[in-house]
């Protein structure tokens, strides 16, 4: 009797910080349209893949899985230990959770690391060519040996410098995160809020 093969990718869903331009504010929870910033992004992530976030558990517009950092406000370097636990999945696909249009963005690096096999990530890019580390798709296994042993406050980019790694270009406004009220006003004006 044939089964039916599982997910090949994880969504792992970084939401567990506050940020000091948005006033010490969950920047997950501010309202865009009629949902929140998270849901936004959760409701254009494939249906087909699971989705494991990291941060204080809340309700959410679609299943998830919770995870929480050590400490709390560890950093993303201890929110992806937090969540790799708990990923069984070959790759995964990494989103800061402020990035509110990054679904399309998340299916497009998945297929480009798919197609590149020599390659343990795909980082996200803006089009001013900053690296997104919290825009990617990883090797699950590679991204967990790349992390420190303490991972609390740890750096993001020394995480990523122990990859062998590409990147790919992302269009507008799928690297739009939002952390500075400028960025929140320019997100509820592309809905429309």
């Amino acid at each position: 009797m044939a089964t039916t093969p599982g997910p090949a990718t994880t969504a792992l869903i970084t939401c567990g910080g506050t940020s000091r331009r948005l006033g010490g504010r969950d920047k997950t929870r501010e309202p865009l349209g009629a949902s929140t910033v998270l849901d936004h992004l959760l409701a254009a992530l494939p249906a087909g893949w699971p989705v494991l976030c990291v941060g204080e558990e809340r309700a959410t517009c679609r299943p998830v899985s919770w995870a929480r950092e050590d400490p709390p406000g560890g950093g993303p370097v201890a929110a992806l230990a937090a969540g790799l636990r708990q990923v069984s999945t070959p790759t995964c696909v990494v989103v800061a959770g402020d990035m509110p249009f990054a679904g399309a963005a998340a299916t497009d690096l998945a297929a480009a690391l798919a197609r590149s096999p020599e390659d343990d990530a795909v980082v996200g890019t803006d089009r001013d060519g900053r690296v997104q580390p919290l825009l990617a798709a990883y090797r699950t296994e590679a991204l967990r040996t790349a992390l420190p042993d303490d991972p609390a406050g740890a750096r993001l980019m020394a995480v990523l410098d122990r990859l062998r790694r590409t990147t790919l270009e992302l269009p507008d406004p799928g690297t739009l995160d939002v952390d500075t009220p400028e960025a929140l006003a320019r997100a509820r004006h592309i809905v429309g809020a």
